[in-house]
Protein backbone atom coordinates (compact mmCIF):
# COMPACT_ATOMS: atom_id res chain seq x y z
CA UNK A 1 0.00 0.00 0.00
CA UNK A 2 1.78 3.06 -1.17
CA UNK A 3 1.49 6.63 1.09
CA UNK A 4 -1.36 8.06 -1.10
CA UNK A 5 -4.04 5.03 -1.09
CA UNK A 6 -3.21 5.18 3.24
CA UNK A 7 -4.27 8.78 2.89
CA UNK A 8 -7.47 7.72 1.10
CA UNK A 9 -7.89 4.51 3.30
CA UNK A 10 -7.47 7.12 6.94
CA UNK A 11 -9.30 9.64 5.40
CA UNK A 12 -12.83 7.43 4.27
CA UNK A 13 -12.55 5.33 7.80
CA UNK A 14 -12.84 8.88 9.69
CA UNK A 15 -15.52 9.74 7.66
CA UNK A 16 -17.18 6.63 8.39
CA UNK A 17 -16.52 6.87 12.28
CA UNK A 18 -18.41 10.38 11.84
CA UNK A 19 -21.00 8.98 10.17
CA UNK A 20 -21.82 5.84 12.57
CA UNK A 21 -21.53 8.24 15.46
CA UNK A 22 -23.51 10.86 14.36
CA UNK A 23 -26.45 7.84 13.61
CA UNK A 24 -25.97 6.56 17.42
CA UNK A 25 -26.28 10.30 18.82
CA UNK A 26 -29.40 10.81 17.23
CA UNK A 27 -31.38 8.08 18.71
CA UNK A 28 -30.59 9.14 22.14
CA UNK A 29 -30.64 13.00 21.21
CA UNK A 30 -34.39 13.11 22.56
CA UNK A 31 -33.56 11.66 25.61
CA UNK A 32 -30.42 13.57 26.39
CA UNK A 33 -32.53 16.57 25.62
CA UNK A 34 -35.03 16.16 27.82
CA UNK A 35 -33.07 15.02 30.53
CA UNK A 36 -33.14 16.91 33.68
CA UNK A 37 -30.47 18.49 35.59
CA UNK A 38 -29.16 19.84 39.10
CA UNK A 39 -26.97 22.50 37.21
CA UNK A 40 -27.81 25.85 38.59
CA UNK A 41 -27.01 29.82 37.69
CA UNK A 42 -24.19 30.57 39.47
CA UNK A 43 -23.94 27.42 40.36
CA UNK A 44 -19.64 27.24 39.01
CA UNK A 45 -18.03 24.87 36.99
CA UNK A 46 -17.27 22.06 38.48
CA UNK A 47 -21.31 21.32 38.14
CA UNK A 48 -20.73 20.71 34.12
CA UNK A 49 -18.56 18.03 32.20
CA UNK A 50 -15.62 20.75 30.79
CA UNK A 51 -12.94 18.03 29.58
CA UNK A 52 -12.91 17.55 25.53
CA UNK A 53 -10.81 15.56 23.53
CA UNK A 54 -11.46 16.03 19.49
CA UNK A 55 -9.81 13.89 16.46
CA UNK A 56 -10.19 15.59 13.26
CA UNK A 57 -9.40 14.97 9.42
CA UNK A 58 -9.07 17.39 6.15
CA UNK A 59 -7.17 19.12 3.45
CA UNK A 60 -3.97 21.45 3.71
CA UNK A 61 -3.10 24.19 1.25
CA UNK A 62 -0.51 26.54 1.01
CA UNK A 63 -3.15 29.34 -0.44
CA UNK A 64 -5.83 31.39 2.38
CA UNK A 65 -8.29 33.44 0.97
CA UNK A 66 -6.65 36.74 1.95
CA UNK A 67 -3.36 38.22 1.86
CA UNK A 68 -0.63 37.30 -0.55
CA UNK A 69 0.22 33.96 -1.53
CA UNK A 70 3.91 32.72 -2.64
CA UNK A 71 2.06 29.91 -4.60
CA UNK A 72 -0.20 30.34 -7.30
CA UNK A 73 -1.20 26.79 -7.82
CA UNK A 74 -2.21 25.31 -4.69
CA UNK A 75 -1.93 21.33 -4.28
CA UNK A 76 -4.65 19.48 -1.25
CA UNK A 77 -2.81 17.59 0.90
CA UNK A 78 -3.85 15.26 3.73
CA UNK A 79 -3.67 15.96 7.31
CA UNK A 80 -4.62 15.10 10.69
CA UNK A 81 -4.79 15.83 14.09
CA UNK A 82 -6.23 15.64 17.53
CA UNK A 83 -7.45 18.23 20.30
CA UNK A 84 -7.31 18.41 24.07
CA UNK A 85 -10.12 21.56 25.11
CA UNK A 86 -10.96 23.03 28.58
CA UNK A 87 -13.83 24.91 28.89
CA UNK A 88 -13.71 27.75 30.99
CA UNK A 89 -17.11 29.16 30.63
CA UNK A 90 -20.36 29.10 28.42
CA UNK A 91 -18.99 30.43 25.62
CA UNK A 92 -14.61 30.15 25.92
CA UNK A 93 -12.24 27.64 26.56
CA UNK A 94 -8.75 26.81 25.63
CA UNK A 95 -7.31 24.04 23.46
CA UNK A 96 -4.18 22.32 22.56
CA UNK A 97 -4.21 20.95 18.81
CA UNK A 98 -1.89 18.86 17.75
CA UNK A 99 -1.28 18.30 14.53
CA UNK A 100 -0.08 14.77 13.42
CA UNK A 101 2.80 13.19 11.86
CA UNK A 102 2.46 12.30 8.06
CA UNK A 103 0.28 15.80 7.32
CA UNK A 104 1.55 17.61 4.55
CA UNK A 105 1.55 20.66 2.57
CA UNK A 106 2.55 21.13 -1.45
CA UNK A 107 2.27 23.70 -3.73
CA UNK A 108 3.73 25.00 -7.48
CA UNK A 109 3.78 28.79 -9.37
CA UNK A 110 3.54 28.34 -13.30
CA UNK A 111 6.11 31.14 -12.86
CA UNK A 112 9.08 30.21 -10.34
CA UNK A 113 9.21 32.46 -7.44
CA UNK A 114 12.69 33.08 -6.22
CA UNK A 115 13.48 30.03 -9.01
CA UNK A 116 11.19 27.58 -6.81
CA UNK A 117 8.86 25.86 -9.05
CA UNK A 118 7.02 23.69 -6.43
CA UNK A 119 7.40 22.51 -2.71
CA UNK A 120 6.26 19.47 -0.82
CA UNK A 121 6.52 20.17 2.77
CA UNK A 122 5.89 17.27 5.51
CA UNK A 123 4.91 18.15 9.00
CA UNK A 124 6.13 16.65 11.65
CA UNK A 125 3.83 18.32 13.91
CA UNK A 126 1.95 21.37 14.83
CA UNK A 127 1.55 21.82 18.71
CA UNK A 128 -0.52 25.31 19.38
CA UNK A 129 -2.51 26.43 22.69
CA UNK A 130 -5.61 28.48 21.44
CA UNK A 131 -8.43 30.17 22.80
CA UNK A 132 -11.75 29.36 21.67
CA UNK A 133 -14.52 31.22 21.59
CA UNK A 134 -18.64 30.41 21.34
CA UNK A 135 -20.37 33.21 19.75
CA UNK A 136 -23.68 31.80 19.56
CA UNK A 137 -23.54 30.35 23.52
CA UNK A 138 -27.72 32.00 24.22
CA UNK A 139 -30.37 30.68 22.48
CA UNK A 140 -33.44 31.99 22.53
CA UNK A 141 -35.26 29.15 20.19
CA UNK A 142 -33.83 25.96 21.69
CA UNK A 143 -33.77 25.00 25.26
CA UNK A 144 -30.71 23.22 23.98
CA UNK A 145 -27.99 25.37 21.26
CA UNK A 146 -27.88 22.93 18.60
CA UNK A 147 -24.90 24.91 16.57
CA UNK A 148 -22.20 26.62 18.11
CA UNK A 149 -20.40 29.07 16.01
CA UNK A 150 -16.75 29.55 17.25
CA UNK A 151 -13.56 32.14 16.79
CA UNK A 152 -10.39 30.69 18.08
CA UNK A 153 -6.73 32.57 18.17
CA UNK A 154 -3.32 31.12 19.51
CA UNK A 155 0.00 30.33 19.43
CA UNK A 156 2.61 27.66 19.11
CA UNK A 157 5.22 25.37 17.24
CA UNK A 158 5.15 23.80 14.64
CA UNK A 159 8.41 21.05 13.20
CA UNK A 160 8.79 20.52 9.42
CA UNK A 161 10.95 18.84 6.60
CA UNK A 162 10.14 20.49 3.02
CA UNK A 163 11.58 19.23 -0.40
CA UNK A 164 12.11 22.39 -2.96
CA UNK A 165 12.27 21.72 -6.69
CA UNK A 166 13.62 24.47 -9.17
CA UNK A 167 12.76 25.75 -12.21
CA UNK A 168 15.97 23.73 -13.77
CA UNK A 169 14.52 20.28 -12.08
CA UNK A 170 16.62 20.29 -8.98
CA UNK A 171 15.36 19.11 -5.92
CA UNK A 172 16.74 20.08 -2.77
CA UNK A 173 16.27 18.19 0.65
CA UNK A 174 15.32 21.05 3.13
CA UNK A 175 17.63 18.47 6.12
CA UNK A 176 20.93 19.52 3.59
CA UNK A 177 20.49 23.29 3.54
CA UNK A 178 23.36 24.67 5.85
CA UNK A 179 20.69 26.61 8.23
CA UNK A 180 19.46 23.95 9.34
CA UNK A 181 22.96 22.39 10.03
CA UNK A 182 22.15 18.57 9.38
CA UNK A 183 19.14 18.60 11.70
CA UNK A 184 15.91 16.32 10.34
CA UNK A 185 12.98 18.94 11.25
CA UNK A 186 13.36 22.35 11.12
CA UNK A 187 10.98 24.45 14.07
CA UNK A 188 9.10 28.02 13.55
CA UNK A 189 6.52 29.70 15.74
CA UNK A 190 3.40 29.71 13.72
CA UNK A 191 0.16 31.62 15.07
CA UNK A 192 -3.45 30.29 14.07
CA UNK A 193 -6.70 31.79 13.70
CA UNK A 194 -9.93 29.90 13.03
CA UNK A 195 -13.56 29.77 12.26
CA UNK A 196 -15.82 27.19 12.63
CA UNK A 197 -19.27 25.25 13.29
CA UNK A 198 -19.84 22.40 16.28
CA UNK A 199 -23.42 20.70 15.40
CA UNK A 200 -24.28 18.75 18.88
CA UNK A 201 -24.95 15.14 18.11
CA UNK A 202 -25.52 14.18 21.74
CA UNK A 203 -24.91 15.92 25.11
CA UNK A 204 -21.46 13.41 24.63
CA UNK A 205 -20.61 14.16 20.92
CA UNK A 206 -20.08 17.07 18.93
CA UNK A 207 -19.50 17.02 14.73
CA UNK A 208 -16.68 19.45 14.08
CA UNK A 209 -16.43 21.55 11.29
CA UNK A 210 -13.52 24.22 10.76
CA UNK A 211 -10.92 26.15 8.68
CA UNK A 212 -7.95 27.33 10.07
CA UNK A 213 -4.85 29.60 8.64
CA UNK A 214 -1.63 29.32 9.74
CA UNK A 215 0.62 31.98 9.92
CA UNK A 216 4.28 31.07 10.00
CA UNK A 217 7.19 33.34 11.49
CA UNK A 218 9.46 32.14 8.73
CA UNK A 219 9.79 31.92 5.50
CA UNK A 220 11.68 28.37 5.26
CA UNK A 221 8.17 26.50 5.95
CA UNK A 222 7.35 26.85 1.61
CA UNK A 223 10.86 26.60 0.88
CA UNK A 224 10.78 30.20 -0.54
CA UNK A 225 14.22 31.29 1.19
CA UNK A 226 16.48 28.53 -0.38
CA UNK A 227 17.39 30.44 -3.25
CA UNK A 228 17.77 34.45 -3.46
CA UNK A 229 15.64 36.89 -0.86
CA UNK A 230 11.77 36.68 -0.09
CA UNK A 231 10.11 38.87 2.33
CA UNK A 232 6.94 36.79 2.51
CA UNK A 233 6.22 34.38 5.66
CA UNK A 234 4.88 30.76 5.00
CA UNK A 235 1.45 30.24 5.72
CA UNK A 236 -1.13 27.22 5.13
CA UNK A 237 -4.81 26.58 5.82
CA UNK A 238 -6.62 23.69 7.19
CA UNK A 239 -10.24 22.33 6.59
CA UNK A 240 -11.46 19.71 8.31
CA UNK A 241 -13.99 17.77 9.82
CA UNK A 242 -13.94 16.24 13.24
CA UNK A 243 -15.62 14.25 15.96
CA UNK A 244 -15.33 16.11 19.47
CA UNK A 245 -16.30 13.59 22.72
CA UNK A 246 -17.05 15.09 26.30
CA UNK A 247 -15.33 13.48 29.06
CA UNK A 248 -16.96 13.17 32.97
CA UNK A 249 -19.55 12.30 34.69
CA UNK A 250 -22.96 11.65 32.77
CA UNK A 251 -24.82 12.66 35.93
CA UNK A 252 -23.41 16.26 34.58
CA UNK A 253 -24.67 18.41 31.47
CA UNK A 254 -21.53 19.18 28.95
CA UNK A 255 -20.59 22.95 29.12
CA UNK A 256 -20.42 23.01 25.68
CA UNK A 257 -24.63 23.15 25.12
CA UNK A 258 -25.99 24.37 28.35
CA UNK A 259 -28.48 27.42 27.35
CA UNK A 260 -27.82 29.72 30.60
CA UNK A 261 -31.33 31.87 29.45
CA UNK A 262 -33.01 27.96 29.91
CA UNK A 263 -31.40 27.50 33.23
CA UNK A 264 -32.18 30.88 34.72
CA UNK A 265 -36.01 30.58 33.36
CA UNK A 266 -36.19 26.94 34.79
CA UNK A 267 -34.56 27.95 38.03
CA UNK A 268 -37.05 30.95 38.41
CA UNK A 269 -40.33 28.67 37.91
CA UNK A 270 -38.96 25.83 40.03
CA UNK A 271 -42.62 24.97 42.24
CA UNK A 272 -40.23 24.73 45.21
CA UNK A 273 -38.61 28.13 44.54
CA UNK A 274 -42.34 29.36 44.93
CA UNK A 275 -43.56 27.49 47.25
CA UNK A 276 -41.16 28.94 49.39
CA UNK A 277 -42.00 32.65 47.99
CA UNK A 278 -45.39 31.68 48.98
CA UNK A 279 -44.29 30.94 52.32
CA UNK A 280 -42.38 33.97 53.22
CA UNK A 281 -45.59 36.23 52.31
CA UNK A 282 -47.52 34.18 54.34
CA UNK A 283 -44.92 35.02 57.53
CA UNK A 284 -44.67 38.80 56.07
CA UNK A 285 -48.32 38.65 56.48
CA UNK A 286 -48.26 37.27 60.03
CA UNK A 287 -45.66 39.68 60.65
CA UNK A 288 -48.05 42.91 59.57
CA UNK A 289 -50.60 41.51 61.44
CA UNK A 290 -49.18 41.25 64.59
CA UNK A 291 -47.52 44.41 64.40
CA UNK A 292 -51.30 45.61 63.79
CA UNK A 293 -52.13 43.82 66.81
CA UNK A 294 -50.20 45.92 68.91
CA UNK A 295 -50.87 49.02 67.48
CA UNK A 296 -54.83 48.42 67.66
CA UNK A 297 -56.34 50.86 70.21
CA UNK A 298 -60.06 50.55 70.04
CA UNK A 299 -61.03 52.99 72.68
CA UNK A 300 -58.65 55.45 71.42
CA UNK A 301 -56.93 57.08 74.69
CA UNK A 302 -53.41 56.25 73.23
CA UNK A 303 -52.90 53.33 75.25
CA UNK A 304 -52.76 50.28 72.62
CA UNK A 305 -55.40 47.23 74.05
CA UNK A 306 -52.92 44.71 74.82
CA UNK A 307 -51.52 47.22 77.44
CA UNK A 308 -54.51 49.06 78.38
CA UNK A 309 -55.76 47.96 82.00
CA UNK A 310 -59.20 49.29 81.50
CA UNK A 311 -60.67 49.28 77.72
CA UNK A 312 -63.37 51.49 76.75
CA UNK A 313 -63.14 54.18 78.76
CA UNK A 314 -64.90 57.33 77.70
CA UNK A 315 -63.58 59.30 74.24
CA UNK A 316 -61.68 62.48 75.94
CA UNK A 317 -61.03 60.85 79.37
CA UNK A 318 -57.32 61.61 80.59
CA UNK A 319 -55.58 58.37 81.48
CA UNK A 320 -52.35 56.93 82.90
CA UNK A 321 -49.61 54.34 81.44
CA UNK A 322 -51.90 51.68 81.79
CA UNK A 323 -55.16 53.11 79.69
CA UNK A 324 -57.14 53.78 83.19
CA UNK A 325 -58.87 57.32 83.71
CA UNK A 326 -56.02 59.86 86.02
CA UNK A 327 -57.72 61.04 89.54
CA UNK A 328 -57.56 64.38 88.99
CA UNK A 329 -56.96 66.53 92.45
CA UNK A 330 -59.88 67.82 93.81
CA UNK A 331 -61.15 71.40 93.12
CA UNK A 332 -59.59 74.38 94.46
CA UNK A 333 -61.73 76.80 96.06
CA UNK A 334 -60.49 79.73 93.29
CA UNK A 335 -61.96 82.77 96.03
CA UNK A 336 -58.29 82.08 98.18
CA UNK A 337 -56.78 83.62 94.60
CA UNK A 338 -55.88 86.32 93.04
CA UNK A 339 -55.64 86.89 88.95
CA UNK A 340 -52.31 87.70 87.74
CA UNK A 341 -53.29 91.72 86.98
CA UNK A 342 -53.47 92.11 90.86
CA UNK A 343 -50.18 90.48 91.37
CA UNK A 344 -47.68 93.16 89.93
CA UNK A 345 -45.89 93.86 92.40
CA UNK A 346 -44.67 90.38 93.60
CA UNK A 347 -42.18 89.66 91.15
CA UNK A 348 -40.96 86.21 92.00
CA UNK A 349 -43.07 85.79 95.45
CA UNK A 350 -46.26 85.53 93.31
CA UNK A 351 -48.50 82.89 94.69
CA UNK A 352 -48.67 79.80 93.05
CA UNK A 353 -52.41 79.37 92.40
CA UNK A 354 -52.93 82.76 90.72
CA UNK A 355 -54.91 82.49 87.81
CA UNK A 356 -53.13 83.03 84.28
CA UNK A 357 -49.67 82.45 86.00
CA UNK A 358 -47.16 81.22 83.47
CA UNK A 359 -46.90 77.70 83.60
CA UNK A 360 -43.02 76.05 83.29
CA UNK A 361 -42.04 72.31 82.04
CA UNK A 362 -39.18 70.43 82.44
CA UNK A 363 -36.38 70.24 79.52
CA UNK A 364 -37.72 68.96 76.48
CA UNK A 365 -40.96 68.15 77.50
CA UNK A 366 -44.59 68.74 77.03
CA UNK A 367 -45.96 66.58 80.19
CA UNK A 368 -47.77 69.39 82.68
CA UNK A 369 -45.90 69.01 86.46
CA UNK A 370 -48.26 68.92 89.26
CA UNK A 371 -47.34 71.94 90.34
CA UNK A 372 -49.06 73.48 87.68
CA UNK A 373 -52.56 72.16 89.05
CA UNK A 374 -53.71 75.14 91.14
CA UNK A 375 -52.91 77.78 88.86
CA UNK A 376 -54.75 75.43 85.96
CA UNK A 377 -57.53 75.00 88.14
CA UNK A 378 -57.71 78.93 88.89
CA UNK A 379 -57.54 79.72 84.98
CA UNK A 380 -60.24 77.16 84.81
CA UNK A 381 -62.67 78.48 87.27
CA UNK A 382 -62.77 81.71 86.16
CA UNK A 383 -62.86 80.96 82.37
CA UNK A 384 -65.67 78.62 83.19
CA UNK A 385 -67.46 81.52 85.37
CA UNK A 386 -66.47 84.86 83.41
CA UNK A 387 -66.80 82.98 79.74
CA UNK A 388 -63.80 84.53 78.11
CA UNK A 389 -61.90 83.36 75.06
CA UNK A 390 -58.19 83.36 75.79
CA UNK A 391 -55.28 82.80 73.94
CA UNK A 392 -52.87 79.70 75.54
CA UNK A 393 -49.22 80.55 73.70
CA UNK A 394 -46.19 78.29 74.02
CA UNK A 395 -42.76 79.11 73.99
CA UNK A 396 -39.42 76.94 74.51
CA UNK A 397 -35.73 77.17 75.09
CA UNK A 398 -32.93 77.70 72.23
CA UNK A 399 -31.45 74.35 72.97
CA UNK A 400 -31.76 71.91 69.65
CA UNK A 401 -33.52 73.37 66.33
CA UNK A 402 -35.28 75.76 65.73
CA UNK A 403 -38.30 73.10 64.12
CA UNK A 404 -38.12 70.82 67.02
CA UNK A 405 -38.63 73.28 69.52
CA UNK A 406 -41.84 74.71 67.21
CA UNK A 407 -43.25 71.09 67.59
CA UNK A 408 -42.39 71.38 71.57
CA UNK A 409 -43.99 75.16 71.94
CA UNK A 410 -47.27 73.77 70.45
CA UNK A 411 -47.37 70.32 72.41
CA UNK A 412 -46.71 72.42 75.29
CA UNK A 413 -49.60 74.80 74.09
CA UNK A 414 -52.37 71.68 73.63
CA UNK A 415 -51.48 70.06 77.03
CA UNK A 416 -52.63 72.94 78.82
CA UNK A 417 -55.61 73.44 76.53
CA UNK A 418 -56.23 69.56 76.95
CA UNK A 419 -56.47 70.13 80.82
CA UNK A 420 -58.78 73.33 80.79
CA UNK A 421 -61.11 71.15 78.30
CA UNK A 422 -61.50 68.38 80.95
CA UNK A 423 -62.17 70.79 83.58
CA UNK A 424 -65.27 72.06 82.23
CA UNK A 425 -63.87 75.08 79.78
CA UNK A 426 -65.50 75.16 76.30
CA UNK A 427 -62.61 74.34 73.47
CA UNK A 428 -64.06 77.30 71.18
CA UNK A 429 -62.80 79.50 74.20
CA UNK A 430 -58.89 78.70 73.62
CA UNK A 431 -56.86 79.15 71.28
CA UNK A 432 -53.48 77.79 70.74
CA UNK A 433 -50.48 78.87 69.50
CA UNK A 434 -46.19 77.78 69.54
CA UNK A 435 -43.98 80.22 68.69
CA UNK A 436 -40.40 78.31 69.31
CA UNK A 437 -37.45 79.53 70.65
CA UNK A 438 -38.61 83.11 70.04
CA UNK A 439 -39.82 85.85 71.97
CA UNK A 440 -37.59 84.56 75.50
CA UNK A 441 -38.28 86.29 78.37
CA UNK A 442 -34.86 85.69 80.16
CA UNK A 443 -31.50 84.91 78.80
CA UNK A 444 -31.07 81.54 77.32
CA UNK A 445 -27.31 81.40 77.79
CA UNK A 446 -27.77 80.47 81.29
CA UNK A 447 -29.62 77.45 82.92
CA UNK A 448 -31.77 79.85 84.76
CA UNK A 449 -33.31 82.04 82.18
CA UNK A 450 -33.75 78.53 80.05
CA UNK A 451 -35.87 77.00 82.99
CA UNK A 452 -37.83 80.45 82.93
CA UNK A 453 -38.03 80.38 78.91
CA UNK A 454 -39.61 76.85 78.93
CA UNK A 455 -43.53 78.00 79.85
CA UNK A 456 -46.83 78.78 78.18
CA UNK A 457 -48.17 82.39 78.95
CA UNK A 458 -52.13 82.99 78.59
CA UNK A 459 -53.17 86.15 76.63
CA UNK A 460 -56.71 87.73 76.60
Amino acid sequence: MNYSTLKKTAALSLVSLMAVAAANAQTSSDTSHAASTSAKVFGGSGQYRTWNIGVNAGVTSPYLPFGNNNFSSPTLEFGYGVSVRKQLAHSFGLQLDVMGYGSSVAGSNSTPVNRVSSFDTKIAYTATLSGKVNVATVDYLRRKNAINFYLSAGGGLVAFDQKVTLSNGTVIDGKNVAARGGDTYAKELVIPVGVGAAFRLSDRVALDLGYTGNFIDGISFDGTDSYGNSDRKSKFSYAYAGLDFSLGSASKPNLDWVNPVAMMYDELNDPTLKQEVEALKGRVSNVEKAVDDLKKDSDGDGVADQFDKCPNTPAGTVVDGSGCPLKLPAPVDTSLFVKKTDLAGYGKGAPTGAAYSNIQFEFDSSVLRTSAYPVLDATSADLRSSGKTIWVNGYASSEGTAAHNLRLSKDRANSVKTYLVNSGVDAKHIKVKGYGETHPIADNSTEDGRVLNRRVEFKK
